[in-house]
């Protein structure tokens, strides 16, 4: 394995392929737990080789194994995409599937849901829950951005936030 490391630093394109074969499934599931998108993901793995093998000088033996540390980056470039204004926009119309991941578990959630439908719920919760969960959920704002838009504490988002998705967990099971 160091000497096919080695060969990538070196830029050997041969070894470039075979870490792409080795590594870039385990690198796409990762990715896509975070983007939920398949085209972001092939955009973000190729984007992550090419820029591992631009960087290659910079990976050492020494602070860990190659492995981790393309996967990291491999992390942050999914992390970066979530948090660009081109991303937070294509969720504002996104489907129900990215939603319903709020849930805290998916226990019967399949056999009492039909996921497409979960925005009809929305119309049994408070008002403030309305409000917060379109802002968050469906309009991909943080819970940072959130408290500034509707000009409430952070940390009084992230406790309405965690009541919110409670009773609307409780409302979705119950039906």
């Amino acid at each position: 394995m160091e000497e096919l490391v080695l060969r990538f630093q070196q830029k050997d394109m041969k070894a470039f392929e075979q870490l792409y074969d080795m590594y870039s499934d385990q690198m796409k599931a990762v990715v896509y737990n975070i983007v939920r998108n398949r085209e972001d993901v092939e955009e973000i793995i190729q984007d992550v080789f090419v820029k591992a093998w631009n960087n290659a000088g910079s990976y050492s033996a020494e602070k860990g194994r190659f492995y981790t540390w393309i996967l990291n980056i491999s992390r942050n470039a999914a992390i970066d995409k979530t948090r660009s204004k081109d991303f937070k926009k294509g969720k504002q119309n996104s489907d129900a599937t990215f939603f319903v991941d709020i849930f805290e578990s998916h226990d019967n959630l399949d056999k009492k849901v039909d996921a497409i439908g979960i925005k009809k719920y929305l119309n049994n919760i408070k008002e403030k829950c309305k409000v917060l969960i379109e802002l968050i959920y469906f309009e991909g704002y943080t819970q940072k951005e959130a408290s500034e838009e509707t000009d409430t504490p952070l940390g009084t988002i992230k406790t309405n936030l965690r009541k919110c998705i409670s009773d609307l967990r409780e409302i979705v099971l119950n039906r």
